[in-house]
C-alpha cells in the first residue's frame, strides 16, 4: 500500500476499534474515542463487554460471536438513544479478532426516507445518487455520481440501469448481484440491499464501492441506487488489520533485534517508510545504538549514526517520550547533521528502549495518518521488547537456580567426603588403642593399663579440627550466592595479601609481591580468596617452608588484554588426572582433593565479575590468572600501606 492510499484520520469521520479473539481492544483511532470518550490507553487490552455492559443487550454480541465463528462479515444498525443516532456496525473477522467500523448513518437514513421529495439534498451529497422506474430505466443521477462515471445527465436519463456496469467496468458477476439487488427492493422482499464491489473512476483509477438499495415513492421512479466510495476506508482496514499480523511476529520472537528488524520492516512495508531505522538504548555506556534499518536508509546514509546523550532531535524526543513529527528540518537548528538531505522526519520513542525514526527526502511528508500509525507500531514493539527483557531475566534466573543447585550438590558431597575422611581417621585412631589397651592388659598391672592415652598426638587432633574448621568456613563462603558483593572498598594488593597470610597455611615469606597494585573490591572476599589459594599451594607443597608464590599484575602496559594479576608457585603438580578438575573438586574417588580448594577461588571471582583461569607453570608448579579486574591500578612508588582498605 502507498502512502497515497492512506486516508487522514481528519479527513475520517467514522470511528474505528479492533480487538482480539477475546474481544479485547487492540487498537481505536481518534473518532472511536470520541465517541466511546474513553482514550486508547484507557482501553487497550480491556474487554469490551467488562468496560462498556450497555451493549450486551444490543445486537453486538450476537454479531460479534457470528463473525468470529463463522468467519463471515456482519453489519448491523443500532440506535444511540443519548446521541440521537443511528450507528452502522460493521465487523471484519480474521485469525486475529476483527476489525470494527462503526459509521454514522443518521443523515443516510433520513436522505433513504425523503430522497424523492428532497432532490435539492440528494444533489448536494457526495454519494452518487440514482433513481430507476419499474424497467429498470435511468431516471435520475445526482451530480456526484456523474463526476464518478464522467457521463453527463442527458447520456444516462432514460438509458437501462446496465449502462452503469458498464461504465464502471464492474465485474459481472458483480453486475448480476446488483441487478438481484435491485429486485428484491422492486418487489419488496427487501426492505434495503447493500453490497460492495470493486469500480473503475472516470479518472481510470481502481476503487471500492458501497452500493446502497432503497425503495422509494416517487411517481416515476421506484428504487434508488446510492454509490459511496469506501477505497480510502478498506486500505485504513487493510493496514490496521496487517497491524494484528505484525503484533504477533512481534510478539512471537524473544529476540530484541529481530524484534526492531520486524518492526522497520513493517513500517517501510505497510505505511511506505522507506528511510526508517531503530536505536535501542546501549544501558551500559548510555547510548543509541542503530540495531535495525531499512534498506533505503542504507542506500542514502552508507550506515545509521550512533547517538550520544544530547545529540540531535533524537535524544530530545527520547528524554520527553512523545512522539515528534518534523515538517521542515531546514528551519530546526539542533540538528545532528546540518548537511542531512532529510527534510521531514517523525521520531517514536520505544518506551524506554529507544526510538524508531523515519525521514523522507521532501518537506511536510508525513501527517496525522502517519503518526498515529507509527504511534501503534512502536506501541506494540515496546510490548514486544518488554516480553523479551521478561523472558531474559526468567533465562537469567533459571540458569542462575541451576547453578546454585550445582554448587550446593557440589557441597554436599564434599561434606560428604572430607568430614567422611576426618570421621574414619578418628574411628581407625580410637580402634587402633581399644587393641593396644586389650593387649596391654593381658602383660600388665591394672597401674600400667591407667597409663595409655589417646594414640593422636595433641598436634594431629589440633590439625584434624583445624582442617575440619576450615571446611566448614569454605563451605559457608562457597554457598554464598555468588552475584552478591558487598560494597567495593580501595584495597592495597600488598596489604590484602598480608591479612591472607596471617590466616593461610603458608610461611610469610612463601609471598613475593613483583609490584604493588590497588582495586576495588569486597575486602573480606578477597582476603578469604587469597587465603583460600595460598592453603590451596600449601597443600600441595611438601612443606611449609619448602614453596614459594609470585604474585605480579598483567594487562596493564599491554591495552588490548584485560586487567588483572597472576599467582604462580612452584609446589610439586597436583595428582595426575586431577589439573582439570581443580575447579569442581566434588568427587568421591581416590582423586579427591582436601577442601573446596581453587573452586572457592573461582567463586569468589566470579561474583566480582572476574574471570579466572588455571593451567600448569612453564617451570612446574602452578599459574592462576585472575582477569577483568577493571578497577587494578599500578600507583606510583610509595610507601608500602598498613591496612587492607582506604
Amino acid at each position: 500500500m502507498t502512502r497515497r492510499s492512506i486516508p487522514a484520520l481528519d479527513r475520517i469521520t467514522d470511528a474505528f476499534f479492533a480487538l482480539d479473539t477475546d474481544f479485547r481492544f487492540t487498537y481505536l483511532n481518534a473518532r472511536a474515542e470520541s465517541l466511546l470518550k474513553r482514550s486508547r490507553a484507557e482501553l487497550i487490552g480491556r474487554v469490551m463487554w467488562d468496560e462498556f455492559p450497555e451493549t450486551v443487550e444490543t445486537q453486538f454480541p450476537d454479531g460479534f460471536h457470528r463473525a468470529m465463528d463463522e468467519q463471515v462479515p456482519v453489519s448491523f444498525e443500532v440506535y444511540h438513544t443519548r446521541l440521537e443516532t443511528w450507528f452502522e456496525a460493521k465487523a471484519y473477522p480474521s485469525e486475529t479478532g476483527l476489525s470494527v467500523y462503526m459509521r454514522d448513518v443518521t443523515e443516510r437514513k433520513r436522505q433513504e426516507t425523503s430522497l424523492a421529495q428532497h432532490a435539492a439534498v440528494v444533489e448536494a451529497i457526495s454519494d452518487g445518487v440514482v433513481t430507476l422506474d419499474r424497467n429498470r430505466e435511468i431516471v435520475s443521477v445526482n451530480g456526484a455520481m456523474k463526476r464518478i462515471l464522467g457521463a453527463d445527465r442527458e447520456d444516462l436519463v432514460g438509458e437501462h440501469v446496465e449502462i452503469l456496469p458498464e461504465l464502471a467496468a464492474i465485474d459481472d458477476d458483480d453486475a448480476v448481484e446488483i441487478g438481484r439487488a435491485i429486485t428484491d427492493i422492486d418487489i419488496g422482499t427487501a426492505e434495503t440491499r447493500r453490497l460492495e464491489a470493486p469500480f473503475t473512476a472516470a479518472d481510470g483509477t481502481e476503487r471500492m464501492g458501497e452500493f446502497r438499495f432503497v425503495p422509494i415513492e416517487d411517481d416515476a421512479a421506484t428504487v434508488a441506487c446510492v454509490l459511496r466510495d469506501v477505497t480510502d476506508q478498506h486500505e485504513y482496514e487493510r493496514v490496521a488489520a496487517s497491524l494484528h499480523q505484525v503484533t504477533r511476529w512481534l510478539l512471537d520472537s524473544d529476540d530484541p533485534e529481530e524484534i526492531c528488524a520486524i518492526a522497520v520492516h513493517s513500517g517501510s512495508d505497510l505505511l511506505d517508510l522507506p528511510i526508517s531505522g531503530v536505536w535501542l538504548l546501549e544501558e551500559e555506556h548510555g547510548y543509541l545504538e542503530p540495531v535495525a534499518g531499512t534498506a533505503g536508509a542504507h542506500d542514502e546514509f552508507g550506515g545509521l549514526p550512533r547517538f550520544y546523550p544530547g545529540e540531535g532531535l533524537v535524544w530530545e524526543a527520547f528524554e520527553a517520550g512523545d512522539v515528534e513529527r518534523f515538517d521542515d528540518l531546514a528551519s530546526r537548528e539542533e540538528l545532528y547533521n546540518p548537511e542531512t538531505p532529510i527534510r521531514s522526519e517523525i521520531i517514536a520513542p520505544i518506551g524506554t528502549h529507544g526510538v524508531l525514526m523515519t525521514g523522507a527526502l521532501e518537506p511536510n511528508r508525513f501527517d496525522e495518518t502517519d503518526v498515529e500509525l507509527i504511534s501503534t507500531l512502536v506501541e506494540n514493539t515496546r510490548a514486544a521488547l518488554d516480553r523479551a527483557d521478561r523472558e531474559r531475566v526468567l533465562r537469567e534466573r533459571t540458569a542462575e537456580l541451576e547453578r546454585r543447585t550445582e554448587r550446593l550438590e557440589g557441597v554436599a558431597d564434599i561434606l560428604s567426603n572430607d568430614l567422611k575422611r576426618q570421621l574414619e581417621t578418628v574411628a581407625e585412631a580410637l580402634e587402633d588403642g581399644e587393641d593396644r589397651r586389650s593387649s596391654s592388659s593381658r602383660t600388665q598391672s591394672d597401674d600400667a593399663t591407667d597409663d595409655w592415652q589417646f594414640p593422636l598426638a595433641e598436634d594431629s587432633v589440633e590439625t584434624t579440627l583445624d582442617r575440619a574448621e576450615r571446611l566448614v568456613d569454605d563451605v559457608k563462603e562457597f554457598a554464598r550466592n555468588a552475584s552478591s558483593v558487598r560494597t567495593r572498598s580501595r584495597i592495597h594488593l600488598e596489604s590484602a595479601i598480608e591479612e591472607a597470610l596471617d590466616g593461610s597455611r603458608l610461611d610469610d615469606d612463601a609471598v613475593i609481591v613483583e609490584r604493588p597494585a590497588t582495586l576495588r573490591a569486597d575486602a573480606d572476599r578477597f582476603v578469604h580468596l587469597l587465603e583460600t589459594a595460598f592453603d590451596d599451594v600449601a597443600s600441595r607443597s611438601r612443606s611449609r617452608s619448602d614453596v614459594t608464590v609470585w604474585i605480579d599484575v598483567i594487562g596493564v602496559e599491554n591495552a588490548d588484554r584485560s586487567r588483572g594479576f597472576f599467582m604462580r608457585d612452584d609446589a610439586a603438580e597436583v595428582h595426575p588426572g586431577t589439573h582439570d578438575r581443580l575447579l569442581d573438586p566434588s568427587t568421591d574417588d581416590e582423586t579427591a582433593i582436601e577442601g573446596l580448594g581453587l573452586a572457592l577461588v573461582k567463586a569468589i571471582a566470579e561474583a566480582h565479575d572476574w574471570t579466572l583461569s588455571i593451567e600448569r607453570g612453564s617451570e612446574g608448579g602452578t599459574r592462576i590468572e585472575i582477569r577483568d579486574v577493571m578497577t587494578l591500578e599500578v600507583p606510583e612508588p610509595e610507601s608500602r600501606p598498613e591496612s587492607t582498605v582506604d
